[in-house]
């Protein structure tokens, strides 16, 4: 192999986390270490500790000026879990989990649901090329953005009010986000999920912006699904799908259906992402205390997140690779007990990374 140019190098925060975070997170970056030295990445990386140890002792979930650090020094962020039965109402998890998605604007929650074998799959008689999808889920939107009140609370006339909130601008570039992947990586279909029939005023804008940006695409095949219907088909005829674009709640639903159709959450990476700016990585499961330490906590959605991170900044063949790693594990039951198989946390790790070590490059 030849000496890669000096480049500048991409920093990576790292962010474990609280409970099996820390566990996954060391195997992931193990992987994203053997790919770094592998391909001779102009990669760095740096651990933060904020964790929920860090806001109990200090009463704060992020430094001043933390976020700030990530927009502006950072090219990629990897997170583990968040969540810890000492904090009770997950302060420090919503700060840090939900305010880097706001406060970055990672507007695309990006879900690939991807089944590795078929085995793994619930459904009777569904191959690997039936569940084969994504699902682009709108971030910093809709019905996670926070807007409501209580009045009169904690009475028998309580009334509690949550509200949506959708704008034109954040509809469209997450409706555009999905044609325009369709349209770069070959797929042949976009499906808008909403629930315009009952919602009339957030959602008839989702209508009236696909239909708009679907003009733009005339190749790609557009249609629609009420969102009760979408997760009939997801379970009936999963092949049917190619790219789902829905808002935030409905989002967070779906992809977690999808993730069931993969395998489970052990396999459910995520990203979030904003084109050119610093973008967040991590697996979809939660923090599990109680196993936290164990060496039973799967690592493979935090290795597949890390494969993510790599094709984010640029480094396709490395994150073909982890991929790969991944699947070779599975087939070869080189697997937690979750996945049918008897192997710890750290032996998946050691074996995806030195699977990833080994990788032979294209060509």
């Amino acid at each position: 192999m030849t000496d890669a140019p000096t480049q500048r190098p991409q920093r990576v925060a790292i962010l474990p986390g609280d409970g099996i975070g820390v566990d996954v997170t060391a195997e992931a970056v193990k992987v994203l270490a053997a790919a770094t030295e592998r391909w001779r990445l102009p990669i760095e990386w740096l651990e933060l500790p904020w964790n929920a140890d860090r806001y109990l002792e200090t009463g704060e979930s992020v430094p001043e000026g933390g976020m700030e650090d990530l927009r502006d020094n950072y090219a990629a962020i990897l997170i583990g879990a968040y969540g810890d039965p000492r904090v009770p109402d997950m302060k420090h998890a919503a700060d840090i989990l939900l305010g880097t998605r706001f406060e970055l604007d990672l507007f695309i929650n990006f879900r690939p649901i991807k089944l590795y074998d078929e085995r793994l799959c619930p459904l009777k008689g569904k191959t690997i090329e039936d569940i084969d999808f994504v699902v682009f889920r709108e971030n910093t939107e809709g019905a996670y953005v926070g807007v409501g009140g209580n009045f009169k609370r904690d009475t028998g006339d309580e009334v509690a009010v949550q509200e949506e909130i959708h704008t034109r601008k954040g509809v469209e570039r997450i409706i555009r986000a999905a044609f325009g992947y369709a349209r770069v990586n070959g797929r042949k279909r976009v499906c808008m999920s909403d629930k315009s029939n009952v919602m009339r005023f957030g959602h008839d804008l989702w209508q009236r912006c696909f239909e708009e940006v679907a003009g733009d695409y005339p190749e790609i095949e557009a249609n629609h699904l009420f969102v009760d219907a979408l997760t009939m088909q997801m379970v009936r005829k999963p092949e049917m799908f190619d790219v789902i674009v829905t808002n935030n709640m409905f989002g967070d639903i779906v992809t977690d259906l999808g993730a069931a159709l993969q395998g489970g959450l052990g396999v459910a990476a995520s990203a979030n992402l904003h084109p050119g700016r610093t973008s967040m990585f991590e697996p979809v499961h939660g923090s599990a205390p109680k196993y936290a330490g164990k060496d039973v906590a799967n690592p493979v959605a935090a290795v597949l997140s890390v494969a993510m991170l790599l094709e984010h900044l640029g480094h396709a063949e490395a994150a073909s690779a982890v991929e790969e790693a991944v699947s070779v594990s599975i087939r070869k039951d080189v697997t937690t007990a979750d996945l049918g198989g008897t192997a710890g946390t750290t032996q998946v790790g050691d074996y995806l990374a030195s699977l990833v070590a080994a990788a032979q490059p294209v060509g």
